[in-house]
C-alpha cells in the first residue's frame, strides 16, 4: 500500500463574467475567470472605453470645484 494518495480535485466551474457560460477556474485555463480569449478581450474593451464606472455625485456645473479659495 502506497502512502502517497492521488489527489482527486473536482473541477471548479464559475460563470464567465462576459457571456455567463461555464468556465473552468483552474491554472490550466489561462483566460480565467473568462471562458475564452474572446470574452477576456470583450471585458478589456469595456474597461478601456470606460463602460464600467462608479457612480459619483458631481457638483452642479455652476458650482466651483476643488479649490476651497473659490468657495465662499
Amino acid at each position: 500500500m502506497s502512502s502517497a494518495k492521488k489527489k482527486t480535485s473536482a473541477v471548479r466551474l464559475v460563470p464567465c463574467p462576459a457571456c455567463g457560460q461555464d468556465s473552468v477556474y483552474a491554472p490550466e485555463n489561462r483566460f480565467r475567470p473568462f471562458c475564452s480569449a474572446r470574452c477576456k478581450g470583450i471585458d478589456l474593451g469595456a474597461w478601456a472605453s470606460e463602460e464600467f464606472r462608479m457612480p459619483t455625485e458631481a457638483p452642479p456645473d455652476d458650482e466651483p470645484f476643488g479649490d476651497p479659495r473659490l468657495q465662499s
